[in-house]
């Protein structure tokens, strides 16, 4: 009771730490992006399910639409990861492993950046653990189990609709009641049939919203793998791959769970508890890893092997911790380095305050200045609108600057249902979302009583562009050298009027370029 009472205090004051400091911060471009989708519910989305975005709507429905409410739920997905993991390992091993799990998993600057931010990543890994929790009730109450099998069937489908590697559960699965042979006889029972009837009925909203849409996320999705050029072999992307992983889950302690993995794959195979461990790990890891081989995953694509690999190495450390002295400052030195790496990561103005200057791209960048250059940006707009009497929309370079534009606007000004505050440059390629929302560079019908602009008719298209004419503020990253030859066509005429800088501490945070962009004229089929 002791050690639960202490997992409970130390989670629960690391989600009210986290509670605190949510608003401090401007929002990181995916949670932008994903707020967003929020917006405008849907059965999947470009790349994603539609789990974050559901859950980005119930809490800004609360607590409004501001840094707050965006990101409630992320730490206290983060405490039910937490706690799931706790209660896991105490069954599996002991309450001493679950709770040095808890302990490590809070030191990773990962896992800590997942319980800060509301990506889909808080939602996935909560969703794997708690499937993976369900699951293992399943093998302890075999063959009683039905219920359980129900509730892993929908805790799986749940993942898969907040980021589709959440399937790999399924894999799991089949291969440990493959190689456990006391559990083989779940193949024959009704219970695995159900969970996989669960599974696949979450799947149907997004394989529904992929059909009438040409499978746009499968194209996405190897695009982002990078094997819609063709598969390669280039080991430095690998490498690039293994080093990535050292920095967000911190060295040492990356470096000891690549030591148990490496140690227990043998013994591993004649110890169910462990086997079962290895096996919801090792299918999402080696995937990626192979994947890399072409071209490097990003990080946090493989996050959900590690919970299960944190129980296995704290399985094959703790004999060795109790033992040697060494291994034990080892061990505290990886916690306090990972501890140490978060909290920069998170708030570098540390580094300032004591000296240190970052002379490399600071990570924590990524949350500062959207607010302060769209504030610009939008003043300029009012400035300008005041001086013409013209109305003027907003595209942007990329999907990033737009949606963090698109939250930050005081006016979100809508041209009509559905359309974002802030467009991107028109293309025929499906590039992100914004390419399934309303465009200013789509033909609609015309509405009735409308007048005609500058009297266009068509032959093939049963609409007309209620954007020609009209004139707009284009902006984009200020290290770009060109306009996009959409922006030039597009528009009569287009030139640079302004340039917005946002700077801290003496240096350039956000640098955007202004260009004024006049009567637009759609683009030649």
């Amino acid at each position: 009771m002791k050690i639960e009472r202490a997992v409970w205090l130390f989670v629960g004051g690391m989600t009210a730490l986290r509670l605190a400091l949510l608003a401090t911060t401007d929002l990181e471009f995916d949670e932008a992006y994903y707020w967003m989708w929020s917006e405008r519910p849907a059965p999947a989305y470009f790349s994603k399910g539609p789990g974050v975005a559901f859950a980005i709507r119930a809490s800004t429905m609360i607590f409004g639409t501001n840094e707050f409410g965006v990101r409630f739920f992320s730490p206290l997905l983060g405490a039910g990861t937490s706690l799931l993991l706790f209660y896991l390992g105490r069954r599996m091993l002991n309450g001493r492993a679950g709770l040095w799990a808890v302990i490590a998993l809070n030191a990773t600057p990962i896992f800590n950046w997942g319980s800060f931010l509301m990506t889909i990543d808080p939602l996935s890994v909560f969703f794997w653990v708690a499937a993976m929790s369900s699951f293992w009730r399943v093998i302890e109450t075999s063959p009683k189990s039905t219920w359980y099998w129900l509730l892993t069937g929908g805790l799986i489908g749940l993942g898969f609709l907040c980021k589709y590697t959440n399937v790999f559960e399924i894999l799991s699965i089949v291969v440990i009641l493959a190689l456990i042979p006391k559990l083989r006889v779940e193949f024959r029972r009704p219970g695995f049939y159900l969970m996989l009837l669960i599974f696949a009925a979450c799947c149907v909203p997004p394989v529904r919203w992929n059909q009438e849409r040409a499978w746009a996320t499968i194209s996405h999705l190897k695009a982002r793998g990078g094997v819609d050029r063709g598969v390669g072999f280039h080991p430095t992307e690998f490498l690039s791959f293994i080093g990535q992983h050292f920095l967000v889950y911190s060295p040492l302690l990356f470096l000891g769970i690549a030591i148990a993995v490496v140690a227990l794959w043998k013994r591993s195979q004649r110890q169910p508890r462990r086997l079962f461990l290895m096996w919801f790990g090792l299918p999402v890891f080696a995937f990626y890893a192979l994947l890399s081989f072409n071209k490097a995953a990003a990080p946090n694509w493989d996050a959900l092997a590690f919970p299960s690999l944190a129980l296995l190495s704290i399985a094959f450390w703790q004999p060795h911790l109790q033992a040697n002295a060494v291994w034990r400052t080892l061990a505290g030195s990886g916690l306090a380095l990972g501890i140490l790496m978060s909290t920069l990561s998170l708030d570098s103005d540390i580094l300032h305050t004591a000296g240190i200057e970052i002379t490399r791209r600071d990570p924590a960048d990524r949350m500062r200045g959207w607010r302060s250059a769209t504030l610009a940006l939008e003043n300029f707009r009012h400035d300008f609108e005041r001086e013409t009497g013209e109305k003027f929309f907003l595209i942007a370079d990329e999907r990033d600057r737009a949606s963090e534009i698109a939250f930050y606007l005081y006016e979100k000004r809508s041209e009509g249902l559905g359309h974002p505050p802030c467009y991107i440059v028109e293309s025929q390629d499906v590039v992100n979302q914004f390419s399934f929302w309303p465009r200013y560079d789509e033909f609609v019908e015309r509405p009735a009583g409308a007048a005609n602009p500058e009297g266009q008719t068509y032959t093939e298209e049963g609409g007309v562009n209620l954007f020609t004419g009209r004139s707009a503020l284009y902006v984009q990253d200020a290290g770009r050298r060109n306009v996009p030859h959409n922006i030039r066509a597009g528009f009569s005429w287009a030139d640079r009027v302004a340039m917005i800088e946002v700077r801290r501490f003496g240096k350039v945070t956000r640098a955007w370029d202004v260009y004024l962009c006049l009567h637009y004229r759609t683009l030649s089929l």
